[in-house]
């Protein structure tokens, strides 16, 4: 075997810049890979929140409690798995804090991102379910844009290789962050060798898996966060052996990275969760916000104007929200019909007069001695003309 037959026909650069200067703002690429994945996801469970009857603009609300939360997982899960480079010696605590210099576990951000959009489900009266499955495949496509930061830093890459798409590594200037050292010609200096890069094997893997959420989701219409469970086992799935390929510093335990153990245990989680669960996809009916004024005449509660909210769509922040299945959404969409609330009498009973010797004061006449002069009994046609509206007002309502 000679040197030409081991030297690799192509190869996959890597940039030597990781932050440009704006002034004296620096942008940072990894930043902005996770800044345009957030706002993929977010645009993807606006949606798919949309189709489930959730109010327009509910994904800020969520996103504004779920992102902070979620970066704060984050950092904490990636100190707590590699507290030496903190508090072991020679470690610097306040480091810790230090975000912009890399170190966000996708364990931690994933559980603190959960928090996060609990707290403002229960503000805006979705289940948490519906949230997480409307996520689903929007999360796996902002991992796979945030993998893009790992390229640009020159990290997070396996073992050698030889393979047309081996990844080369520049080695980065300690003294000067998200840049590669530079020899005495002034050119970037390269890590001997190819590497295979795991974070693009990462990407592409996520980039499946937000297709296989949406296809079975869209087939099976996963509902109680069944669709995010799929998500989580796909995903998991994927970490563990990309995490097997991976040769950078992490702490082990029997022989195997902590991310190895991590993706396998919350793997069993998921699909016990999965298999467990069931249930029909959740849709959501908004409860408008009570008027401030009076109620006009005539209401009637199983109504809603089509006119002002575009065949049922919520137009403002309602006050919360009901879950209904599929079939009472598509009538509420289509012609404004709400379904009876959890509890009342059904629709039918409500229409059929007085019940167990009650009095339907909507449908039954007064003593005729106290009709106004020229007001005949139900035989006359005024009497005809209230039998009439009374019946009219009874088909509105079961229609």
């Amino acid at each position: 075997m000679t040197l030409v037959s081991m030297t690799p026909l192509a190869a996959l650069p890597s940039p030597t810049t990781a932050v440009w200067q704006l002034g004296p703002v620096p942008l940072r690429a990894y930043a902005l890979c996770i800044v345009a994945g957030i706002v993929i996801a977010c645009l993807v469970t606006e949606h798919r929140l949309r189709q489930r009857g959730v109010a327009p603009g509910a994904v800020l609300d969520i996103a504004v409690w779920a992102v902070p939360t979620g970066i704060i997982g984050a950092r904490i899960y990636h100190v707590v798995t590699s507290p030496e480079k903190y508090f072991g010696t020679g470690g610097d605590p306040w480091k810790a804090f230090a975000i912009w210099e890399g170190g966000l576990g996708i364990w931690g951000a994933v559980a603190g991102g959960a928090v996060g959009a609990w707290i403002a489900a229960r503000q805006l009266g979705i289940p948490l379910t519906v949230v997480a499955d409307a996520l689903a495949p929007g999360l796996p496509l902002a991992q796979a844009v945030g993998r893009l930061g790992n390229w640009f830093n020159n990290e997070l890459y396996g073992g050698r290789t030889t393979l047309p798409w081996g990844l080369e590594i520049h080695r980065m200037d300690p003294d000067n962050p998200g840049h590669a050292l530079r020899d005495d010609a002034n050119q970037p200096i390269l890590e001997p060798g190819l590497y295979h890069p795991t974070f693009a094997y990462e990407a592409l893997w996520n980039l499946g898996v937000a297709g296989l959420v949406f296809a079975l989701d869209r087939r099976f219409r996963f509902g109680r966060g069944r669709a995010f469970a799929l998500y989580v086992m796909g995903y998991t799935a994927g970490r563990f052996w990309i995490e097997l390929m991976r040769t950078d510093e992490a702490n082990r335990i029997l022989g195997l990275r902590l991310n190895v153990w991590t993706a396998g245990l919350v793997f069993v989680g998921a699909l016990i969760y999965f298999l467990r669960v069931r249930g029909p996809r959740e849709y959501l009916i908004p409860v408008p916000t009570p008027a401030s004024g009076p109620a006009g005449d005539g209401g009637d509660v199983s109504q809603v104007d089509l006119s002002a909210t575009g065949k049922g769509a919520p137009t403002a922040t309602p006050a919360g929200y009901r879950v209904v299945d599929e079939e009472q959404f598509t009538a509420y969409r289509e012609r404004g019909v709400l379904p009876d609330a959890p509890g009342a009498p059904a629709a039918d009973d409500r229409s059929t007069g007085p019940q167990d010797g009650d009095t339907d004061d909507r449908t039954t006449d007064t003593d005729a001695d106290d009709r106004p002069s020229g007001a005949d009994s139900g035989d006359g046609p005024a009497g005809a003309d209230r039998s009439a509206g009374a019946a009219g007002r009874s088909t509105d309502r079961d229609s």
